[in-house]
């Protein structure tokens, strides 16, 4: 007989909410951006705090100085756990990014395939990057597959975007 696998749909995500008073609202083209981020995320993600074998969970995200923080609870409410995540370390990363992505779409208007391509796959590379830089930093207190932080690092990206 093989070992009980854990539930996986009590390990992930029904929730996401940003913190207006912390992270505000931004112009529309940044908050469809926002909402886009989080559908994703929420479409199909693997999240499970370390050591707690409840679920599935409640995301609530604020920032406090220069720490996204990570306030998790249940789906009814009930608390989990908070986590201050520095984002310091994805501060170049997520700069590097922005630079991509906009000689990607200046590309996208002029540039022949081939070069499209090869911006592409370097976006995607730093994209890769910064997921694999925060799942190590979650790694302690909030397990989370390289698709999830594929999508928790989009959301972190388009908190910064000012549009």
């Amino acid at each position: 007989m093989s070992p009980a696998k854990p539930n996986v749909s009590k390990r992930r995500l029904v929730s996401v909410e940003l913190d207006e008073a912390s992270i505000g609202r931004s112009n529309e083209d940044v908050e469809h951006e926002r909402k886009v981020a989080i559908y994703d995320l929420l479409e199909m993600n693997y999240f499970a705090p370390v050591e707690h074998d409840g679920g599935p969970y409640a995301l609530h995200l604020s920032v406090n100085a220069n720490r996204l923080v990570f306030d998790i609870r249940l789906e009814d409410g009930t608390p989990v756990m908070a986590h201050l995540f520095s984002l310091s370390p994805l501060r170049r990363i997520v700069k590097d990014y922005y630079m991509i992505c906009d000689s990607y779409y200046a590309a996208i208007r002029t540039a022949t395939p081939d070069k499209i391509e090869a911006i592409d796959m370097g976006r995607r590379g730093i994209h890769n990057e910064g997921s694999n830089i925060l799942m190590e930093r979650l790694k302690d207190k909030v397990t989370v597959d390289l698709d999830t932080a594929r999508r928790l690092f989009t959301l972190i990206c388009v908190l910064h975007w000012k549009g």
